[in-house]
């Protein structure tokens, strides 16, 4: 046996860490939208806007490599999977443009700003409701027949897709929080630090549920987290979730600015990790592995010479625009 991993599992992790990256960096700018309602004060969103707009959209570059890697790296599994996450993906893109033209047309006008607030905060909204539903469908089995998914056009529509839906957007808003809390200072931060505990408290409570239900929905899942051996090995990713989340509240507590929101994108790492031990080698699961759905092996290595050029570039200019705007920010002095 070798432990030299082959290019399917090498580009199915490639694109898991892109896939990440987008969860978590344009998961805190969707969060903020989300919070939009507790703040009226319009100096406020002003503040909340501004800590997002030099990076929100270098975040979504993630989703592009992503969804473009899947297409070329695992054409089967794109075939499959599309037709079945059509309503949510296409919610979720039309939501993603209505925030991103908020952005724009928010500072253009005064009569109709609260227009531009409402689609800034509902299409953040219909955005992260988007993705998780397209989370859960995946999760809870797609039927496929062949080489081709067979399903309805509703399949997407149950009670464990919403439920995957509203995990997704609490843990948005409480990364969103934590977010403001590192970015912002004076009363808008202690209206962040107020709002944190309950959201954190929220995604917890959603991080458990759909964990009590995911391994129900595969038999694999079941197997992958509780057979002996196995379990030995992925017993650490529930109990470091109790960890982060304890140390997260004594941080909140504490009132310690930058640490709740690295702890967040630890505790989303984690669920990542977690969903990793469910579905893999999996792509499309209970059917289709990440092995029957490869491309051939020459444009395997050509997507990998490909994404091993654009990765380091993405991250280099993520990294630059992440140091240039750091600090806090305020509406009178910028960042400082």
């Amino acid at each position: 046996m070798t432990l030299i991993p082959d290019l399917a599992t090498i580009l199915a992790f490639v694109i898991a860490f892109a896939i990440f990256l987008y969860v978590v960096m344009d998961g805190f700018d969707l969060g903020v939208a989300l919070l939009f309602p507790f703040f009226p004060k319009p100096q406020d969103r002003d503040v909340i806007m501004n800590t997002v707009a030099p990076v929100w959209d270098g975040n979504e570059t993630w989703l592009v490599l992503g969804g473009g890697a899947v297409f070329a790296a695992f054409p089967l599994a794109y075939a499959v999977l599309m037709p079945a996450l059509y309503a949510p993906i296409i919610a979720m893109l039309l939501g993603l443009v209505f925030r991103g033209v908020a952005f724009e047309f928010r500072w253009r006008t005064k009569r109709g700003q609260f227009l531009w607030d409402i689609a800034f905060t509902g299409g953040s909204l219909v955005a992260a409701l988007g993705q998780g539903i397209a989370l859960g469908t995946v999760l809870q089995g797609i039927t496929v027949e062949g080489r081709a998914y067979a399903g309805g056009w509703w399949d997407w529509l149950t009670p464990f897709t919403m439920l995957t839906g509203a995990a997704v957007v609490v843990g948005y808003a409480a990364l969103g929080a934590t977010w403001l809390i590192l970015k912002t200072t004076g009363d808008l931060r202690d209206r962040a630090y107020a709002l944190a505990p309950g959201l954190v408290i929220a995604t917890l409570g959603a991080i458990a549920l759909v964990s009590a239900v995911t391994p129900f929905l595969e038999g694999a899942y079941w197997q992958n987290w509780f057979a002996w051996p196995r379990i030995l090995l992925v017993a650490p990713v529930p109990l470091a979730v109790v960890g982060v989340a304890i140390l997260l509240f004594r941080m909140l507590a504490a009132r310690r600015d930058g640490w709740p929101f690295v702890l967040m994108l630890t505790l989303f790492g984690l669920c990542f990790v977690g969903l990793g031990v469910s579905i893999f080698p999996f792509i499309v699961p209970g059917a289709i592995t990440i092995y029957q759905a490869a491309a051939p092996e020459i444009s395997q290595r050509f997507i990998l010479v490909g994404v091993s050029i654009l990765i380091p570039i993405i991250l280099a200019y993520t990294a630059y625009a992440y140091w240039v705007f750091r600090g806090k920010i305020d509406i009178d002095a910028g960042y400082h």
